[in-house]
């Protein structure tokens, strides 16, 4: 809540001499431009107004341009004055921006997004600035030049190629006239991709299924009903029930809903987001955004852009992931196409006499689930609660690296119900603070991930600074005495954003541009190899406990799981396959046009055959992952790629016989998790593993081979 400290001035006493006591107004101090006094240097939550964003921002940004013009003067640049000093600079505004982003993302509003379309074109200007500064990079390229006869150690060579790297892919060898089209094309991209992200948002909200007659929820669990209840009363609309384009909501009504009707109607707000020619409609920024990446990459020397993105990927060419994608996706359309079958034969056995639509496949794929295997998922739901999942999580990072984690009720929030954790070594030395966010609000960006607001690093004296990192999920939240109750899918992915939370907290290294460094492909290998042990059983039936009875979880209920494991396989693998074939397609594009985005996407899918009753996991016009940013532009592949590597390295803990094999967790933790930015991707893989990574596993798993 916000309290007077957030008054816009204050009345201060002062004595005067003479004159006796006089009221003096003095303005308030922007806590975001001063030294946090709080236990760990965690952000002053309770104190930070939205107003307070901008004025920082800019002050930041004018500190940051001193120190670069600091750098850019120096008359005998070396290591230190150059390399190790660009490393530091900045520090404030990447301190501000942390905390903007992270919590821009988990709690947003209008006023939060202002500040958003005000400041995103600002800092895109000034790195650009910075990036395309041609005396600075005359200091870098001179230190990467001599820098084989400057005795650098390792870490330090690695941080100069890499400083130089970014320089020139980022366009500091163009021509003038060509650096100031860059500029401009970099300033358009960031605006465009905030407002993809902003209308894919709005349209999200907007949708809403209300349902008043109680007949219409036949089939759906008790929980979920008491979800969508509370709601729609929180909606305005008591006596209701709501149903919306979040996962938690849609999902599971998807799953179990007898009315078809209704599935029809939910899935298409769904998958219809950004496609509505409204105002939140997308498809004329996807159309921008794919040609501006196109001419900014063809300026710098690309043919396209995927070829710019995955140069510095453990794929290096599109060629390659494309050959990966096909390799998979050879095993993966005749498996779906199976199970497209077996549902239509079900379809026509109970007499329903329709051909099966994609809404249908949710409802009936878990129909013969629990006719093959004897299992339901709401079997499994009363084992895994939020609190229960916590628990797995913990137990298997304590189990793996010997770090314990103490609840901080103390610690200010952005948010009421967010819990703070401080993490520690096994002998009590800190290792960070870990910031958890759970369950599903309205200022919440759809789906769950993993964020910093702080990285960790060291100050000039060498003292280590601790990282400050943050989970954000989309749980349904709790009703009433009885606890949120996940899905397996909901289970696992606490157990992957928690990898990559482990990532952030191990993340070690003395220079900021490569400390916890890993390229794109290999990012999702930390989140989603711990993924692995949330099914294993020794650890389910640590966690694993009936809300209610405080029941393990049953044998015969993990043998259940353990058989369906690869269940619905084709189904799942098809949908993000065809996603990633999506992206690549998108990226791949060599030659300006303007697009007709549905047109497009329905010509990449029909080249590959992709069946009707198949949606990609993400349509173009809400692909947040490729067109909110550059981030997984050319890379929601990653998440496949990655899935080699855990399917392997999991492989080698269970090939051990022990899957807390303390010496490959500390080889993992040492190899991939801390030190993963000294050195390349595989190479760095190759240390943990001694080998290259087999498909074998990944494969086995999906039940694909």
């Amino acid at each position: 809540m916000k309290c007077n400290l957030f008054m816009l001035t204050i009345i201060a006493v002062a004595l005067c001499s003479g004159c006796g006591q006089t009221a003096q107004k003095q303005e308030r101090v922007n806590p975001l431009l001063q030294t946090w006094n709080t236990p760990f240097g965690v952000p002053p939550f309770d104190e930070i107004l939205t107003s307070d964003y901008v004025p920082a921002f800019r002050q930041a940004m004018q500190e940051h341009n001193a120190e670069i013009e600091v750098i850019a003067n120096v008359e005998d640049p070396d290591f230190e004055n150059v390399i190790v000093a660009f490393d530091r600079s900045g520090a404030l505004l990447t301190r501000i921006n942390y905390v903007f982003e992270a919590v821009h993302e988990a709690e947003t509003n209008d006023a939060m997004d202002d500040v958003a379309e005000e400041i995103t074109p600002l800092i895109t200007e000034h790195y650009n600035n910075i990036m395309l500064n041609e005396q600075l990079f005359e200091k870098i390229k001179a230190v990467y030049e001599k820098r084989d006869a400057l005795n650098l150690e390792s870490d330090q060579l690695r941080v100069v190629e890499k400083y130089y790297q970014d320089f020139v892919r980022n366009g500091a060898n163009l021509p003038p006239d060509k650096k100031e089209e860059l500029k401009n094309l970099n300033i358009k991209l960031s605006s465009l991709s905030l407002s993809f992200g902003k209308n894919v948002l709005t349209d999200s909200k907007d949708f809403k299924l209300f349902i008043e007659d109680e007949s219409d929820l036949a089939g759906l669990p008790d929980d979920i009903k008491a979800a969508a209840a509370s709601a729609a009363e929180e909606a305005g609309k008591a006596g209701k029930w709501l149903f919306t384009t979040d996962k938690p909501s849609w999902i599971p009504f998807l799953t179990y809903s007898e009315n078809r009707a209704l599935r029809e109607q939910l899935y298409k707000g769904w998958f219809m987001r950004g496609d509505n020619d409204n105002d939140n409609d997308t498809k004329a920024i996807i159309d921008t955004i794919i040609n501006l990446r196109l001419q900014k990459v063809q300026i710098l020397g690309y043919k396209n852009f995927a070829e710019y993105r995955t140069a510095i990927n453990m794929a290096k060419t599109p060629a390659n992931v494309t050959s990966f994608l096909n390799e998979v996706w050879a095993v993966t359309l005749p498996a779906a196409t199976k199970e497209r079958n077996e549902i239509q034969k079900m379809i026509d056995r109970e007499d329903d006499r329709f051909e099966m639509a994609s809404w249908d496949w949710w409802y009936y794929s878990e129909k013969i689930r629990k006719e093959q295997y004897d299992l339901d998922e709401n079997e499994m739901k009363p084992y895994f609660s939020v609190e229960n999942s916590i628990k797995g999580i913990f137990y298997v990072a304590n189990q793996l690296y010997g770090v314990t984690f103490e609840k901080r009720p103390d610690l200010p929030v952005y948010y009421p119900g967010v819990e703070v954790y401080e993490a520690k070594e096994s002998d009590g030395t800190l290792i960070g603070i870990l910031y958890m966010d759970y369950y599903v609000r309205s200022g919440k960006r759809g789906g769950a991930w993993c964020t910093s607001f702080r990285e960790g690093s060291y100050d000039e004296q060498g003292k280590r600074v601790h990282p400050i990192v943050s989970i954000v999920c989309n749980f349904n939240n709790p009703v009433g005495d009885a606890p949120a109750l996940l899905s397996w899918d909901d289970n696992t992915t606490m157990f992957h954003e928690f990898g990559h939370g482990l990532h952030a907290l191990f993340s070690d290294g003395r220079f900021h541009r490569t400390a916890g460094d890993m390229p794109r492909d290999m990012v999702e290998l930390p989140s989603q190899i711990l993924e692995r042990w949330a099914a294993e059983p020794e650890v389910l039936k640590f966690y694993a406990k009936h809300y209610q009875t405080g029941e393990t979880i049953p044998d015969e209920l993990i043998q259940k799981m353990e058989k369906a494991a690869t269940f619905n396989m084709g189904f799942e693998t098809a949908e993000y396959m065809a996603a990633s074939i999506l992206d690549m397609t998108w990226h791949t594009i060599e030659k300006p046009q303007q697009f007709d985005v549905n047109a497009f996407e329905d010509a990449a899918m029909n080249a590959i055959r992709l069946i009707p009753q198949i949606l990609p996991r993400y349509r173009s016009t809400y692909f947040n992952h490729i067109f909110t940013g550059e981030g997984y532009a050319s890379g929601y592949y990653v998440y496949s790629w990655a899935e080699v590597l855990d399917g392997d390295a999991f492989n080698a803990f269970k090939l051990s016989g022990n899957i807390f094999n303390q010496d490959l967790a500390a080889k993992f933790r040492k190899h991939v998790l801390t030190e993963c930015g000294e050195g390349e991707g595989m190479d760095q893989y190759r240390k943990f593993r001694g080998q290259e990574p087999s498909k074998e596993p990944y494969f086995k798993r999906r039940g694909l081979k």
